[in-house]
């Protein structure tokens, strides 16, 4: 299993809620809810998108 992708179709915003899907094998929406549900919460979950957002590359099309 190779390192997680941001995949070019199914993306929302930058696509890393379904790269971390794909990447577990959970539903993309699974993933989307656990993330806004996450903010909710306190801590740095905004920046740890961003920063996967500038790590995780683009998959290729």
């Amino acid at each position: 299993m190779g390192a997680p992708e941001r995949p070019r179709q199914g993306r929302m915003i930058a696509g890393v809620c379904a790269a971390l899907a794909q990447r577990f094998g959970l539903s993309r929406g699974v993933v989307r809810v656990l993330f806004v549900l996450s903010c909710a919460l306190p801590g740095p979950q905004i920046l740890a998108y961003v920063a996967l957002w500038i790590l995780l590359p683009n998959a290729d099309a």
